[in-house]
């Protein structure tokens, strides 16, 4: 489920990205930040896929290493977004939503906040070594109170995600996006490009 979540953020992110691009071509600021929200997003959504292929009680680091590109670059991506909506309001849409993206951005920066604090209090060593495989919690176990905390948070931060998309909703009412096949030759097999008819690349492109 989290890799079929990675692919449907990665649409997600990509329909964002060509959005801004279209509705803003020539403004430099808008163009580089609209490219690093791409780029963190992507990467976000890399580690969001190996936090699912890689357990934590069978190899911690590459967990934590995804779970850091996940809810750290996910969380810098909201803010560059945040920013975004920020230099388009009035133009291009109203301060509400600028408003909205910025108190989710506040939300998942206190939850991730949380997270790191607790996470390394709790694996600093000081509640033993077999923490890391420890699979079910008691109250009365060492270190039950900031696991639920961490806990907590992390899914307070998966849910600021999910709210995050969600104010995307308006916006992607107002674009679509459609696929067009431009032929460089008349078979697969051309080595060099000629010329292509175009009622022939028309009638082509009406298939597809």
């Amino acid at each position: 489920m989290l890799n079929v979540t990675a692919v449907l953020c990665v649409a997600t992110i990509y329909v964002r990205y060509k959005q801004v691009q279209a509705l803003n071509p020539e403004e430099n600021r808008i163009i580089r930040l609209n490219k690093a929200g791409l780029v963190l997003g992507l990467l976000s959504c890399l580690g969001l896929s190996i936090v699912a292929n890689f357990q934590k009680t069978t190899l911690f680091v590459a967990h934590v290493s995804g779970a850091i590109l996940t809810f750290g670059l996910g969380s810098l991506y909201m803010f560059v977004q945040t920013i975004l909506s920020y230099q388009m309001q009035p133009k291009i849409h109203g301060k509400q939503v600028f408003w909205i993206r910025l108190l989710v951005a506040i939300w998942c920066g206190v939850s991730a906040l949380s997270m790191l604090i607790c996470s390394s209090l709790l694996y600093n060593g000081n509640f033993g070594t077999d923490i890391v495989q420890k699979l079910h919690w008691n109250p009365e176990d060492k270190g039950y109170v900031l696991h639920m905390i961490t806990t907590a948070a992390e899914w307070s931060m998966s849910f600021s995600f999910f709210g995050f998309f969600l104010s995307y909703i308006r916006d992607f009412q107002k674009i679509s996006l459609q696929v067009e096949a431009n032929l460089q030759g008349l078979t697969l097999y051309d080595t060099a490009p000629c010329p292509i008819n175009n009622e022939r690349t028309r009638l082509l492109s009406r298939d597809l």
